[in-house]
C-alpha cells in the first residue's frame, strides 16, 4: 500500500548534510503497525516471551492454539478501543492485569481491531465512490446527448456550434466540470481498489474536444496534491521526465543547500551586494563564488549572469503567501503576467504539521515578458519550503538541469525565491532574490536594455506584481465597499463576480501576448520593429471563449513618452475615441468602477459605448487597468449585455465568453538615455524623458464555425486594424508631447 511519505529517514538522508533532519521534509521512520496480523481477533499465542515470532518460512511443529475471549473481555476491550485505539505499553499492561490476558494478547487484539475497522471503512468508501462515479457518468451522457440533439430555435434544424445560446454555454461548462469530477473521484477510488478506475473512461477522454491553449484558473482553489497538477501546460513542458528514485537524494541535498544560500543572500549586505546610486544593488560575482563555492557549478560558457534583490511590505499574512507560492495554480494565477505555463511534476514531500514546512516539489515553468519579441525562459527546478527557527518562512527554487540526459537550456536558475517575515495586522515583509544565468542573444534589440536592466525577469518585477495582487485580493474581500463602487452593481456578490470575470480576462490576455512556446507566431510584414505577428486558435469546448476560429494579433513598438503618461491616456474613457476604432467615435461612459489598490489607475471598469448611429445598439466593455513599478496593463473585452447583467447580480462569471484585447506598457530600460544598467521606473515618479515599450494585442472571432478555413481577407483585416490603432496612438501621444493632447 502506498505510504504517504515517499522516503524512509534512514535511507534518504545518508547523503545529506548534518543539518538536515527528517522533520524538514515531513518524513518519519515510524512503523508502528509492522507486526499487524490478519488472523482475526481470536488469533494469539500463549507464550508471552515472544519466541513464537519465528521465521514465517518455517512450518511450526505443532498446531497453533486458539484462545476465545470471554464476553466480558470483549466488551471491555471494545469500550477501551472507542476511547483509545492506540494504547501504549502502560495501558496494555493495565488491561492485561484487569482482564487476565497477556500484554501480547492485548497488543494483537488492538492490531486486529484496527485492521478490521480500516477494511470496513475502505469498503464503505469504495461503494460510495463507485455510486457517485456511476451517477456522474450518467449525468455526463445526458449532457452529451442534449448537446448532440441541439436544434436551432428559429428553423428547427440541427444547430451549429456557433449558434449555441447562453443557456447552452452553461451545459458546456457543466460538462467540463463533470469530466474533472470524474477524474478526481477515479483517482481517489484507485487508492482503495488498487487499480485506476478512470481507465474505463479512456474512450470518453480521447473523443472529448481539446481545450484552447490557455487554461484559465479563475479562483484561488486548494491544491489537490495529485502529481501533474498544471496551469496552461502544453506538450513541451509535459515532456520533462519525472525524476528517478536514484535522483531524489541528490535533489534533496541540492534543495537544502539552496535554502541556506537563499537565506544568506536575502540577509547579506556589502561586499556580496554592492549598492548603487539609484537604490538598486549589484551582485559581486567574485564574492558570490567565494561565499558559495558549491552550488550548481560554474557558469556555463555563453550565459550571462543576472541577479537582483528587492524587498516590500505586502498586505497579506505569511501563511497565505506560502500557500500561494506552493500551489502551482495559485502561483500561476497571481503571477500570470510572468508565468505563462507551469506544471508540478512530482511532490516529494507535502510538509509536516498540516502546513508546508518541509514541502518539496519538482516543477517546470515558463517565464515571459508581455511581448512576442522576447523569448520565454523555461526552467526545470525543485521548490523547497521551510519555516526557520525565528518564525520566518522561505521558499527557494533551484534548477535541476544537471538531471536531464542532454541538458540544453538557455536559462538556468541559481537559488532564487523569497524570505517572508510576519508583521502585525496581517502584513508581511517579503525579500525576493532572483538569480539566473541566461543566453539572451535572441532578444529583440528594442528590448535588450530592459532585459539587461533586470526589470524584465528580476526581483523587482516579482515583488511589484505580488504587492499589487495582494492589494487586489484585499479589495475583492473587503466588506466596507465605497458607495461609488456599487453604481450599476446591485450587491457585494455582483462586485466579486465582476472582479472574478476581470481576473479571467487578464489571465487570458497574458497567456496570448507573450512568446510562449505553446504559440506559433507568424510575422505578417517586414517593416521593422512594428511587425504584426498573428496566430490562430480553434475554440470548440471552452465555455470562457466564443466557439469558432479566434485570430490573435500583436505588435510591439517604442514611443518617446513616459510609461505613466501612456498608461493614463489609454485607460481614460474620455480619450478612448482617439484610438479605439471599434467604438466608431461614440461617447464612452463609465457605468461601474471598482478600485482594487492604492494606485488610482488600478481598477476594474464597466464601460458603455453610446453609438452615434441610432440603428446600432450600444456596446458594453469590461476593462481592467493596473500599474506597478515594473509596468502597466490596460486590458478590455466586449461583453454580452444579457450575460453581464447576470454577473452584476452576483451570477457565475465563468459562463461569460471573452476575447480580451489590450496593451502592455513597459519602460524602455533607460532613464534619460542611460546605458540600460540604471534604475528603470514605471510609476508616477518616471522621468518624462523615459520612453515606453508598448505591445498592442487583439483577439477577434473571425469565423463562428471552428472547422472553417481562415481566409486571407480576415488576416488582412486584423492586420490593418492593429496597424491603424498603432498609428492613432502614435499620433495622439505625439500631439500630447506638443501640448495639445488629451
Amino acid at each position: 500500500m502506498y505510504h504517504p511519505n515517499m522516503f524512509e529517514g534512514h535511507h534518504m538522508f545518508d547523503m545529506t548534510t548534518k543539518s538536515t533532519s527528517d522533520n524538514d521534509f515531513g518524513i518519519t521512520g515510524s512503523r508502528e503497525d509492522d507486526f499487524e496480523t490478519k488472523s482475526g481477533t481470536e488469533v494469539t499465542n500463549e507464550n508471552p516471551s515472544g519466541e513464537e515470532l519465528q521465521d514465517p518460512n518455517q512450518r511450526p511443529n505443532k498446531k497453533k492454539r486458539y484462545h476465545r475471549h470471554t464476553q466480558r473481555q470483549i466488551q471491555e476491550l471494545e469500550s477501551f478501543f472507542k476511547e483509545c485505539p492506540h494504547p501504549d505499553d502502560k495501558q496494555r499492561k493495565e488491561l492485561s492485569r484487569d482482564l487476565g490476558l497477556e500484554p501480547l494478547q492485548i497488543k494483537f487484539w488492538f492490531q486486529n481491531k484496527r485492521t478490521q475497522m480500516k477494511a470496513q471503512h475502505e469498503r464503505h468508501d469504495n461503494q460510495i465512490l463507485k455510486s457517485d462515479n456511476d451517477k456522474l457518468r450518467a449525468e455526463n451522457n445526458r449532457y452529451k446527448e442534449a448537446l448532440s440533439n441541439a436544434t436551432c430555435p428559429n428553423c428547427g434544424g440541427p444547430a451549429a456550434i456557433g449558434e449555441m445560446s447562453f443557456d447552452e454555454q452553461h451545459l458546456r461548462i457543466e460538462n467540463a466540470r463533470l469530466r474533472e469530477e470524474i477524474d478526481r473521484i477515479s483517482a481517489i477510488a484507485a487508492k482503495y481498489v488498487g487499480k485506476p478506475i478512470g481507465s474505463s473512461f479512456a474512450p470518453l477522454a480521447m473523443n472529448a474536444p481539446s481545450r484552447s491553449l490557455d487554461l484559465e484558473v479563475g479562483n484561488f482553489g486548494n491544491q489537490t496534491g495529485f502529481i501533474g497538477e498544471m496551469y496552461g501546460t502544453g506538450d513541451i513542458l509535459r515532456s520533462v521526465s519525472i525524476p528517478s528514485e536514484s535522483d531524489k537524494p541528490m535533489i534533496i541535498e541540492l534543495a537544502v543547500a539552496a535554502m541556506e544560500e537563499l537565506v544568506r543572500m536575502a540577509q547579506a549586505g556589502d561586499p556580496l551586494w554592492v549598492p548603487t546610486d539609484n537604490s538598486m544593488e549589484i551582485l559581486n560575482e567574485e564574492e558570490y563564488f567565494r561565499t558559495f563555492p558549491r552550488g550548481i557549478g560554474p557558469k556555463p560558457l555563453g550565459l550571462r549572469s543576472e541577479a537582483s534583490r528587492e524587498s516590500a511590505v505586502v498586505i497579506m499574512n505569511h501563511i497565505n503567501l506560502v500557500e500561494i507560492l506552493m500551489d502551482v495554480n495559485q502561483w500561476s494565477c497571481v503571477f500570470s503576467g510572468i508565468v505563462s505555463r507551469a506544471l508540478t511534476l512530482e511532490v516529494l514531500s507535502t510538509g509536516v504539521a498540516g502546513n508546508y514546512n518541509g514541502a518539496l516539489q519538482v516543477m517546470t515553468a515558463e517565464f515571459q515578458v508581455p511581448s512576442p519579441l522576447v523569448p520565454t525562459r523555461e526552467n526545470y527546478f525543485v521548490r523547497y519550503c521551510k519555516q526557520h527557527s525565528d518564525g520566518s518562512w522561505a521558499v527557494v527554487d533551484v534548477s535541476l538541469d544537471s538531471l536531464r540526459p542532454n541538458p540544453i537550456s538557455r536559462a538556468r536558475r541559481r537559488p532564487s525565491g523569497c524570505l517572508i517575515q510576519e508583521l502585525p495586522n496581517g502584513y508581511s515583509k517579503v525579500t525576493w532574490v532572483e538569480h539566473m544565468e541566461v543566453d539572451d542573444r535572441s532578444v529583440h534589440t528594442m528590448y535588450k536594455p530592459l532585459v539587461h536592466s533586470g526589470l524584465a525577469f528580476g526581483a523587482r518585477r516579482w515583488v511589484s506584481t505580488l504587492e499589487r495582487q495582494c492589494e487586489r485580493l484585499a479589495s475583492s474581500m473587503a466588506s466596507n465597499i465605497p458607495a461609488s463602487d456599487l453604481s450599476v452593481i446591485t450587491s457585494p456578490e455582483g462586485r466579486k463576480s465582476m472582479l472574478k470575470l476581470a481576473e479571467r480576462m487578464v489571465m487570458s490576455f497574458c497567456s496570448g501576448v507573450g512568446a510562449s512556446t505553446a504559440h506559433a507566431w507568424t510575422t505578417m510584414s517586414s517593416t521593422g520593429s512594428d511587425d504584426v505577428r498573428v496566430m490562430t486558435r480553434k475554440s470548440m469546448d471552452d465555455p470562457g471563449r466564443p466557439p469558432g476560429i479566434v485570430l490573435s494579433a500583436a505588435t510591439s513598438f517604442w514611443i518617446p513618452v513616459a510609461p505613466k503618461r501612456v498608461f493614463d491616456f489609454l485607460r481614460d474613457e474620455n480619450s478612448r475615441s482617439e484610438w479605439d476604432i471599434l467604438s466608431n467615435g461614440g461617447m464612452v461612459q463609465e457605468m461601474a468602477h471598482i478600485a482594487n489598490g492604492r494606485e488610482p489607475g488600478n481598477c476594474v471598469s464597466l464601460l458603455r459605448v453610446n453609438s452615434g448611429n441610432s440603428s446600432q445598439s450600444n456596446m458594453l466593455i469590461l476593462q481592467e487597468s493596473c500599474t506597478d513599478a515594473s509596468g502597466s496593463y490596460v486590458i478590455y473585452a466586449p461583453v454580452d449585455i444579457v450575460a453581464m447583467n447576470v454577473v452584476l447580480s452576483g451570477g457565475d462569471p465563468d459562463y461569460v465568453a471573452l476575447l480580451p484585447s489590450g496593451f502592455a506598457i513597459l519602460p524602455d530600460g533607460s532613464v534619460g538615455g542611460g546605458d540600460g544598467n540604471q534604475e528603470v521606473v514605471a510609476s508616477s515618479t518616471a522621468s518624462e524623458s523615459c520612453g515606453s515599450l508598448l505591445t498592442v494585442a487583439f483577439q477577434i472571432l473571425v469565423d463562428s464555425v471552428p472547422t472553417a478555413k481562415l481566409s486571407l481577407g480576415s488576416v488582412a483585416t486584423v492586420n490593418s486594424l492593429i496597424k491603424c490603432t498603432v498609428e492613432r496612438i502614435k499620433a495622439a501621444v505625439a500631439c500630447d508631447r506638443g501640448g495639445g493632447g488629451p
